[in-house]
């Protein structure tokens, strides 16, 4: 296995299950040393990954709990490497049955995160003059999907951002970029059925439903050296969904 991520200091939200404990796993194997944020304390996650990995509890749509990760982490570490922003939620609500406490929430936890985790983390990358941001988008916008404007909203935020923040310090050996996913097998799809699976990727030039796995590998590469000069990109790993013209 390539240690190509050999003493970074990797810090993973959604760390507990799904696409979250996949990045954390594989980001160990080569050579990370994780931080894994979730609502809840992440053991089991930490208990796979091995090593001493740092298990943080707390809310990514609340800045003082980011500020509080921030702290805990450099009291530990003395730096930050890498972020990576997988945790987020997709609520389903058509227009009409949408209210702006949905709409809210929907932007705290899919978009407002990602600003905090920069006001909390880049002190830390500045520090060393290295760092890599992923933070999750959804190939969701350039699809036919109804009743997730909300989600939309956030995940189209997202990529702005990250070119807007890409611009701000790409000075300082600090690259952004944004991971758009397919729908993927994670406790967060179990409840589809085979049919529903299959009508997903009928539309993929891959006929399969996405694994954990297939999204990781494009996030390896984001946050190792070999992407040095890769920044402000979207970067999409969903079996040829999404067509760009």
């Amino acid at each position: 296995m390539k240690r190509s991520h050999e003493g970074r200091i990797a810090i993973v939200t959604g760390a507990a299950r799904g696409i979250g404990r996949e990045i954390a796993l594989r980001l160990a194997e080569r050579g990370a040393q994780m931080v894994l944020i979730d609502l809840e304390r992440s053991e089991e996650t930490a208990e796979a990954v091995g090593g001493d990995a740092l298990v943080l509890a707390g809310d990514v749509s609340n800045i003082a709990d980011w500020m509080a990760f921030a702290e805990t982490v450099d009291k530990r570490f003395g730096r930050a490497d890498i972020v990576v922003n997988n945790a987020g939620i997709y609520p389903f609500a058509l227009i009409d049955e949408l209210d702006e406490a949905l709409w809210e929430k929907t932007l705290r936890v899919n978009l407002y995160a990602h600003f905090y985790s920069a006001k909390a983390f880049l002190p830390l990358m500045r520090r060393n003059g290295w760092g890599r941001f992923v933070n999750t988008s959804s190939n969701s916008i350039g699809t036919p999907e109804i009743g997730l404007s909300h989600y939309m909203a956030a995940k189209m935020g997202v990529i702005g951002f990250v070119r807007g923040l890409a611009n701000e310090v790409g000075d300082q050996g600090i690259t952004v970029n944004a991971i758009l996913p397919a729908l993927t097998n994670t406790p967060g799809t179990k409840a589809m059925t085979i049919e529903q699976k299959k009508r997903v990727w009928e539309q993929q030039a891959i006929k399969r439903f996405a694994e954990p796995a297939d999204i990781v590998g494009p996030i390896l590469f984001l946050t190792s050296e070999d992407a040095a000069f890769v920044t402000g990109q979207a970067i999409v790993a969903d079996g040829g969904m999404y067509k760009i013209a």
